[in-house]
């Protein structure tokens, strides 16, 4: 019997954030006091799934960066690794991220933004589901390796919003 192996990959909605006025700068804006909290309590939800990620990728962007920071911080994971392409990423943007993570990781969590992040769940599984911020979906995929992911190989396992 041939076992399929399985990678899976965590898309988590950077948290709630501070709201755009005109004279700030859409990439700078900071989470909100409420959001800080239900990142945290997110992370912990999924600390208590047991579905870790190994390396979480995330978009430079401010509100981003700090969701993942919370993240990190409540896996006990190494810091987060930034990647530009990911802020106001379309679909094929992050399929790019995700074929250039390491081979032997076999869980990986993306922090991004809407409409991309909703947009790629759709993508890899068919779910229509509007990804609320600091929500995230863990997706398990039909691939042995990264680049093997593709339009419906995925399956979504849980999806968790505050």
């Amino acid at each position: 019997m041939l076992l399929l192996q399985m990678k899976k990959l965590i898309l988590i909605r950077h948290a709630a954030a501070e709201e755009y006025l005109e004279e700030t700068v859409d990439f700078d804006r900071n989470l909100t006091v409420p959001g800080k909290k239900e990142a945290a309590k997110m992370a912990a939800f999924l600390l208590s799934k047991g579905s870790n990620p190994q390396v979480i990728i995330s978009s430079p962007a401010l509100r981003a960066i700090t969701t993942a920071n919370v993240f990190t911080a409540s896996l006990s994971l190494d810091n987060p690794k930034v990647q530009p392409s990911i802020y106001e990423a379309d679909v094929n943007a992050l399929l790019q991220v995700i074929y250039q993570i390491n081979a032997q990781i076999e869980v990986a969590a993306l922090v991004g933004h809407n409409p991309g992040v909703s947009n790629l769940l759709y993508f890899l599984t068919g779910e229509i589901i509007t990804m609320a911020t600091s929500s995230w979906v863990e997706i398990a995929l039909e691939a042995a390796t990264w680049t093997e992911v593709s339009s419906n190989t995925g399956k979504l396992m849980h999806y968790r919003f505050p």
